[in-house]
C-alpha cells in the first residue's frame, strides 16, 4: 500500500492574490510558568490546500459542515490533462461512472465543462491550481461546481502521483458556517502503480 499525501504545508503555501496569508502565534511556551505550548492560529478558510464549500459562491447553500462526507472519502480517479477542460474532455474523464476526480496539470476548468461535471453526476472535483477557473471565468465556474454541489479541492500537490484509480480521505475541518476549509487530503494505492 502507498499512501500520497496530496496536502502543502499551509505557512509556506502561497496564498491567492488578496486572501489573508495564514499566521502563528505562541500564546503559551513550556516554561516554570506554562506547563505546555499553545499557538493562536489565523487564517483564510482558503488557504493552502483547501477545500469550496457551496456558501463559497452561492448565497444560502450549504457550509462545509454540511457536505456529504461520502463525497469526499472513497474511490476516485487521477487524470493528466493541460490547458482549458472542454465539454469532451469532461464526459471522458466521468467515464466509467467516475464520482471522484483529481486533474494533475496546469488546467482551466471552462464554464461548459464544468456545467458537463454537474450533468454527469460527479460528486468531487480536485485540482492543483489556487482555482478552478480563469481571472475572468472562476465565479461562474466555481457557481456552475457549487450549485451542483459538487466539493471543489484546490492547491492539492499531484506529483509522482501516477493516473489511475486510488481511495480517497479528503474530509474538511469541522468548523460550522465556513465558506471552506483547509484540508490534508490522502490518496491511498492499496496495489502500488509502477
Amino acid at each position: 500500500m502507498k499512501i500520497y499525501d496530496l496536502a502543502k504545508e499551509l505557512f509556506s503555501a502561497a496564498v491567492f492574490p488578496g486572501d489573508p496569508a495564514p499566521a502563528k502565534t505562541p500564546f503559551c511556551t513550556i516554561s516554570e510558568t506554562c506547563p505546555c505550548n499553545l499557538t493562536v492560529l489565523t487564517l483564510g478558510s482558503h488557504n493552502g490546500t483547501h477545500m469550496d464549500a457551496p456558501k463559497h459562491f452561492v448565497a444560502g447553500a450549504k457550509d462545509v459542515t454540511q457536505i456529504p462526507l461520502e463525497k469526499c472519502v472513497g474511490p476516485c480517479a487521477v487524470a493528466s490533462h493541460s490547458g482549458p477542460v472542454t465539454v469532451a474532455d469532461a464526459r471522458r474523464f466521468l467515464q466509467g461512472g467516475v464520482q471522484r476526480l483529481l486533474l494533475r496539470g496546469e488546467i482551466e476548468i471552462t464554464v461548459e465543462a464544468a456545467q458537463a461535471f454537474a450533468e454527469g453526476g460527479l460528486w468531487f472535483l480536485g485540482v492543483e491550481g489556487m482555482t478552478v477557473g480563469s481571472p475572468k471565468t472562476g465565479a461562474d465556474v466555481h457557481r456552475a461546481l457549487l450549485s451542483a454541489e459538487i466539493v471543489i479541492l484546490e492547491s492539492a500537490v499531484l506529483d509522482g502521483v501516477p493516473d489511475g484509480q486510488y481511495f480517497l480521505s479528503c474530509a474538511p475541518l469541522n468548523m460550522q458556517g465556513l465558506d471552506g476549509s483547509p484540508c490534508r487530503p490522502l490518496l491511498i494505492d492499496f496495489v502500488e502503480k509502477g
